[in-house]
């Protein structure tokens, strides 16, 4: 059963390996919700998720029963850590199934902590599908990411961590994608204190336990698109969402850009590196979405820090255009000596910083004579930009921005 004390007995289990992450108070936070707000930082966790609760806690119950012939699990990112740390810990064998399309930083990462990795698979369900016969086929037993109770357990220790440190919590603040998390930290929480209230939060791009619990049904969905990619679920799990709908209050959407303001704000204002899947709590409190007392304490679980730097370049690069702090233009001018010269210094002039220009006089759409410049600048704010678009204006450039 998953209850209370099966998620202190995983916590036993993970004494000494998992880290006891960090539980903090998040002074710009509590500022802009007008909530008390502590971070659970299981970013900063051994794996760099939590993750490797449920895997460890999972693989050790097997250890304990005497299974010791090897574990076989599919992911693309964290569980896929977690399981490997895992399997390596016990000296067993770990068979890793992770989509075709996995960024080699992630299959090596997993490869680092000795497991196989087998790439099979256009996404993540046939991953899942060859990982499950391959398991019953070489006799070997399946982790699953979520839908374990030994797995949810470990889960659940996030929970028991925080309430020992802040007994008094008016709400807690989980990110949901398959469920396993949030009905770990749920069953301990409920089992502690009922009185606190449990919110999840997922991804609009993938709603499936959304509209679950909605519907008190299990979901699928047809697609999943999101940069929170750890919680990109299809199909909800019937076996998670009879312990979401029993302790969860409340079951809330952030879209992809409200994820990633969170993600630009928690590295910015609270100096955290997080996870699409680990900010969306924070997306919640910064749009407002929890409709709690003001003043009520909060604690938020940041779930994971395992962002592909890729991703996290693009997001810092449009959060710096959504702030007015970086503008890019295209800009219409007469192809001659000196028009160049004469764009640049207008742009010296109110203080706009060139970053990067390009110059085109070839392009079919332009008119003979003329050349296009695309130009990004370093600005100060949407006054500062109003100033670059005035003077542009007053000297009769033809100009668009991009966004």
């Amino acid at each position: 059963m998953l209850d209370l004390k099966s998620i202190e007995k995983a916590k036993d289990r993970l004494e000494g390996v998992a880290h006891r992450t960090p539980f903090s108070y998040a002074p710009n936070l509590s500022k802009i919700s007008g909530y008390e707000v502590y971070l659970k930082k299981e970013n900063l966790q051994l794996t760099g998720a939590f993750k490797l609760r449920g895997a460890f806690n999972k693989i050790a119950s097997l250890v304990e029963e005497g299974k010791i012939g090897g574990v076989v699990a599919a992911s693309a990112g964290n569980h896929a850590q977690g399981v490997a740390f895992s399997a390596k810990y016990f000296n067993i064998d770990a068979i890793i199934v992770m989509p075709d399309s996995t960024p080699l930083t992630k299959v090596q990462g997993v490869r680092e902590f000795g497991a196989t990795v087998i790439l099979r698979g256009a996404n993540y369900d046939e991953a899942y599908s060859y990982a499950i016969d391959y398991a019953k086929s070489n006799k070997k037993d399946f982790v699953h990411p979520f839908t374990d109770k030994s797995v949810m357990a470990g889960q659940g220790t996030v929970a028991l961590e925080m309430l020992e440190e802040i007994d008094d919590l008016d709400a807690i603040v989980v990110p949901v994608g398959g469920g396993g998390l949030i009905s770990g930290i749920g069953v301990a929480t409920k089992a502690i204190n009922p009185d606190i209230k449990l919110i999840g939060v997922a991804s609009l791009g993938a709603s499936a336990m959304k509209n679950s619990y909605d519907k008190k049904e299990a979901q699928s969905t047809k697609s999943v698109r999101t940069i929170a990619d750890g919680i990109a679920v299809r199909d909800a799990s019937p076996i998670t969402l009879k312990y979401i709908l029993d302790t969860v209050d409340s079951l809330e959407l952030v879209s992809e850009d409200e994820i990633a303001e969170a993600i630009l704000f928690l590295l910015e204002k609270q100096k955290l590196l997080v996870e699409g899947e680990g900010s969306v709590g924070v997306a919640s409190l910064m749009q407002g979405r929890l409709n709690l007392p003001k003043g009520s304490k909060v604690g938020v679980v940041l779930s994971g820090g395992n962002i592909d730097v890729t991703m996290l370049s693009l997001i810092i690069e449009k959060g710096l255009v959504k702030s007015s702090r970086k503008m890019k233009l295209s800009v219409i001018m007469i192809d001659k000596a000196g028009s160049l010269m004469h764009f640049t210094e207008l742009l010296t002039k109110v203080g706009a910083n060139i970053v990067q220009i390009g110059y085109d006089r070839t392009s079919i759409d332009l008119e003979f004579g003329d050349a296009v410049v695309s130009v990004d600048l370093e600005t100060k704010g949407e006054e500062h930009q109003d100033e670059v678009r005035d003077i542009l204006t007053k000297y009769e450039f033809k100009f668009k921005e991009i966004r």
